[in-house]
């Protein structure tokens, strides 16, 4: 393991059956652990070869999908067209779904600033601002989202290389920093509204996010 990435265990596992608004139904297991080093209590959910209880520390034999997904309460629970973070979850329970692997459901609302100042940082977007100048004005970094807890359940499942879900550079950094080997990064569809489309180009342009902004698609056949 890393020097940089201390060790933490699994706590529970347990079956959670997912159903989506559009009717799509995943089987999944829930884990949980302890020695996480923030303290927060972030998941780890196990889809495909994954979702079927072995003996811990998991172990199997393929490289796991892996998307680490930032908790976004306004996206993912109630719709926000504001970002695409609830149409990116959508589309990987799904993918995950398929391939087999781990959604690591991690908890830094906000890109690591939290539910109150993302609802400041809304205000201050709504005045001309951009998603990064926003935080920096409410004094925090552009991004402070620290990546130890998701290598941290990773190494704790015995997980050592993944194909990692994710459109974010810095994701794949930080995680091979922190000891876990990141063989292919697959890119998330765009998910584009009228509503999210300063979003995703700030995204694109300030944190270099591979997003194509002339491509439009919906995060699955059946969402409509």
């Amino acid at each position: 393991m890393s020097p940089t990435c201390p060790p933490a265990a699994v706590r529970t596992q347990v079956r959670l059956p997912l159903r989506f608004p559009d009717g799509f139904v995943a089987a999944s297991r829930v884990i949980t652990f302890d020695g996480l080093v923030d303290g927060r209590e972030h998941l780890a959910l196990g889809f495909g070869a994954w979702a079927t209880p072995v003996p811990r520390p998991l172990r199997v034999a393929a490289v796991p999908l892996v998307r680490p997904h930032s908790e976004c309460l306004t996206g993912d629970v109630f719709g926000s067209q504001r970002c695409d973070c609830g149409a990116q979850l959508r589309e990987a329970v799904e993918r995950v779904s398929a391939a087999g692997g781990l959604l690591l459901y991690l908890r830094q609302e906000g890109r690591g600033i939290g539910l109150y100042a993302k609802v400041d940082a809304y205000e201050l977007q709504d005045g001309g601002l951009d998603t990064y100048e926003a935080n920096l004005a409410l004094g925090h970094a552009e991004d402070e989202r620290d990546y130890t807890v998701a290598a941290q359940m990773l190494h704790a499942l015995g997980v050592r290389h993944v194909r990692l879900l994710s459109n974010n550079p810095d994701k794949a950094s930080q995680l091979e920093r922190l000891g876990i080997s990141v063989v292919a990064q697959d890119a998330t569809a765009v998910h584009l509204s009228s509503d999210n489309v300063r979003y995703l180009a700030a995204k694109a342009r300030r944190g270099a996010h591979t997003i194509d902004l002339g491509v439009t698609r919906t995060s699955s056949p059946g969402n409509g």
